[in-house]
């Protein structure tokens, strides 16, 4: 599938992987590195490597194209993510999903916690998961810590679908995937979902499928 020998050391795996032109290859559930959890980022990689790696994740999330990436989905099994999201969206969607561009920006080593009680339920996709979506009822707003690409602190309050996005991430390097917190009578392919649930919210799904929303 394009990922590394896992017998060498992190830093050739990684340079085997750039070695390729273009798009990294995006690992699909049933690999075991999506499963396996992650190692803290200490630099494993040097600056250089780091930043073409980065560089690397950025340009695959474009072309897959999605609005995070991390590492454990390319078959790196570094506490690394990357997110960008433009949120091209009509603003009653923007509105009923809280949903705000995002700039670029690389996560290292983030960890998140709830704030507040406040919950949301949204069909969530992942490129790791091709041809589905499910919705995923996660908190509105979250805490994440962590650092930079630079090792520069990270300390921010994500809200909205921000908030999704960054949980979404952070789960991959912990070995989770959005189905194991999915609402299982929801889960619908993207034609379906493009068909019949692209409404702002989740309600009319959650009635006509069975399922609970917060």
């Amino acid at each position: 599938m394009g990922t590394p020998d896992d017998r060498a050391p992190l830093a050739e795996r990684v340079e085997q992987l750039l070695s390729a032109e273009g798009p990294l290859t995006i690992v699909t559930a049933g690999d075991p590195v999506l499963r396996g959890g992650t190692e803290p980022y200490d630099g494993q990689l040097g600056p250089a490597l780091l930043a073409r790696f980065v560089a690397a994740l950025r340009v695959t999330m474009h072309a897959a194209p999605g609005v995070g990436l991390a590492a454990p989905q390319v078959g790196v099994g570094l506490r690394i993510a990357v997110i960008e999201d433009p949120a091209p969206v009509p603003e009653e969607v923007r509105l009923a999903r809280e949903r705000v561009p995002q700039p670029f920006r690389v996560l290292v080593n983030p960890v998140y916690e709830p704030v507040g009680t406040r919950r949301a339920g949204f069909f969530e996709g992942c490129l790791s998961v091709p041809g589905y979506q499910a919705v995923v009822a996660r908190p509105a707003e979250v805490r994440l810590r962590g650092q930079d690409e630079y090792g520069r602190t990270l300390d921010e309050v994500f809200t909205g679908w921000p908030a999704r996005i960054v949980q979404h991430e952070t789960d991959h390097l912990d070995g989770t995937l959005y189905l194991d917190r999915a609402e299982p009578r929801s889960l619908s392919s993207n034609r379906f979902v493009m068909e019949r649930w692209s409404q702002p919210t989740s309600e009319r799904a959650a009635r006509e499928l069975g399922f609970g929303l917060p």
